[in-house]
């Protein structure tokens, strides 16, 4: 297939990715259609059409093959877009919605304005490896996790209760809590959970060792208490430039700390946040944040206002905290990282507190 049409026109190809197979439409100069098909969701597949086809624009959907396909694809000498999938309704919500139809789709969003595909800008081979490393990680805690809470389970269906400890810990306690009769039971699955625990301490010690040796900017963000290797090295590897925002607080609608809109009139509801980007990171940052404003956070202007968002009371109030000190603190790991300045915990106040009334506010309020 040959896009040469006399003009000197480049070709807008629309690629619909699929797990197996895909779909694709052709477009000229002029929007006519001069090709389509299907080809395997492999490098060769992509290579035998690709290859053969002169610098095109070729749109793609954010998706699992979309970051391979798109650095084979400009490797070969063609502009690669790839289009935010959750932004694009005229595709999504198609009443005539096929592989082909959004193929062609792709394509004619691709000649009438690219800001109509919100593209999305793809990482680095190395970035994607060294995030697989945080995904493999929380992948066994998860899996840890829902082993944990199956043991308990158990136990509390037989009429034992055990003690809170951690889940590194869980494998060494549990059979002091319960009857020697159920150890068999409990047995091979605490072997399953100490075995997850040595392989997440492997993980953790190579998270350690790429913040120290690769990713030396991680130091600027562990400053602040709360934020460990894990946020630090997720925060870093997900913004990857953090000069690409024009202002800082644009950091928290990318990671979907922001609340939705649908403002119509007079009407503007109260709604909930978009969740929009990186889940693992926007977890991480509420996790940061949930320790920030509890019982063993330190003082800071981030606690604080924390806090007072607390005291305001209500149902909600605590969840509403956590969201902003979170959203604040994305916006915060940010300017650290782009200043390198040192961290003053309590740079906007004046006035000391007293810290065990704020501990007992939490308590009693959260």
């Amino acid at each position: 297939m040959s896009n040469d049409n006399g003009k000197g026109e480049r070709w807008t190809i629309g690629v619909d990715l699929g797990d197996k197979d895909c779909s694709y439409c052709a477009l000229d100069g002029t929007g006519a259609v001069v090709g389509q098909g299907r080809l395997r969701t492999t490098q060769a597949g992509f290579r035998s059409l690709f290859e053969n086809i002169e610098s095109a624009k070729v749109v793609v959907e954010t998706g699992t093959h979309s970051s391979w396909v798109a650095e084979l694809l400009s490797s070969l000498g063609h502009e690669v877009l790839v289009a935010d999938a959750r932004k694009i309704e005229l595709i999504s919500r198609n009443a005539r919605k096929s592989d082909r139809r959004d193929a062609e789709l792709l394509a004619r969003l691709g000649r009438v304005d690219l800001e109509l595909l919100h593209p999305v800008k793809q990482r680095s081979t190395q970035v994607r490896r060294d995030l697989s490393i945080l995904r493999s990680r929380a992948a066994l805690v998860a899996t840890r996790t829902k082993l944990v809470n199956h043991v308990r389970g158990v136990a509390k269906f037989s009429g034992h209760r055990m003690r809170s400890c951690s889940a590194r810990s869980f494998h060494k306690r549990v059979l002091d809590d319960v009857p020697v009769e159920l150890h068999p039971i409990f047995v091979p699955v605490l072997d399953v959970i100490e075995h997850l625990t040595e392989k997440i301490k492997v993980y953790e010690e190579q998270i350690e060792t790429l913040c120290t040796t690769d990713y030396p900017q991680t130091a600027m963000l562990r400053q602040v208490n709360g934020v460990g290797p894990l946020t630090a090295l997720c925060f870093v590897l997900t913004i990857e430039q953090p000069g690409r925002f024009k202002k800082g607080r644009d950091v928290g609608a990318y990671l979907g700390l922001v609340p939705r809109r649908d403002q119509s009139g007079g009407s503007d509801p109260e709604l909930r946040i978009t969740k929009a980007g990186d889940q693992m990171l926007r977890t991480l940052l509420v996790q940061g944040a949930h320790y920030i404003i509890g019982p063993f956070g330190k003082d800071s202007d981030l606690r604080r206002f924390g806090l007072s968002l607390v005291k305001r009371g209500g149902q909600t109030a605590k969840k509403k905290a956590v969201v902003a000190v979170a959203r604040k603190l994305a916006v915060l790991l940010r300017a650290l990282w782009i200043t390198g300045e040192v961290y003053e915990p309590l740079r906007n106040q004046h006035e000391p507190v007293d810290t065990a009334t704020e501990v007992r506010s939490t308590t009693l309020e959260a």
